[in-house]
């Protein structure tokens, strides 16, 4: 089915233009019984990004950050959120964007990302999708302390998590960010599989 077979569009109207793009739409919507139905609905588009969590075989650690997130202490009061690290592309491809923010906001450099999947974190009013990567560190892949980028009004702490003591957070509510509970069970998941495969 093509969208013009179930997506019409009425008109559009820019809300906000500032860090990203808020904007008003009207359009019909074909239903799944044929009819169409006239709806109203605002977008959130301040670009696509990606995630990556770092994980260190020798130590079974994940490197974590946290930060001061404004909406997050508006709506549940919490002073900082841990996330695993993450940027907008920017126009720049996911690898390497990602690559670039894990120097600048955790100070290490790895040599290869796995690209898992693309995700949808607010699909009801959010535009964007994140790339999720993983890859493995080890203490020779520092080469700078982190904490992000001074101008863009990051201050990042780094955390290093035992990857047990990391979904204990998760269960306590600790770590309570959506991108990062998926990669931590991700890994988690995945772990579990190794141990437990005969081959």
């Amino acid at each position: 089915m093509s969208q013009n077979e179930y997506y019409r569009p009425v008109s559009k109207e820019i809300l906000s233009d500032n860090w990203g793009i808020l904007t008003k739409h009207e359009f019909e919507l074909r239903r799944r019984d044929g009819t169409w139905q006239s709806q109203t609905r605002e977008t959130y588009d301040r670009g696509n990004g990606a995630t990556c969590i770092l994980h260190n075989p020798k130590t079974d650690c994940v490197l974590l950050t946290r930060q001061f997130r404004l909406p997050v202490f508006l709506n549940g009061g919490l002073h900082s959120l841990i996330e695993t690290p993450a940027g907008l592309l920017d126009g720049v491809c996911a690898d390497d964007r990602m690559r670039a923010e894990l120097i600048e906001e955790t100070g290490f450099e790895v040599d290869t990302l796995i690209h898992l999947f693309d995700v949808y974190m607010s699909p009801g009013s959010v535009t964007e999708y994140l790339s999720f990567f993983k890859g493995t560190y080890s203490a020779s892949d520092q080469t700078n302390d982190g904490g992000g980028a001074y101008d863009e009004g990051e201050d990042i702490e780094v955390m290093q998590v035992a990857l047990p003591e990391a979904m204990e957070m998760i269960k306590h509510g600790e770590i309570c960010d959506g991108k990062t509970i998926i990669l931590l069970q991700h890994l988690f998941i995945e772990r579990l599989s190794e141990k437990t495969d005969p081959n």
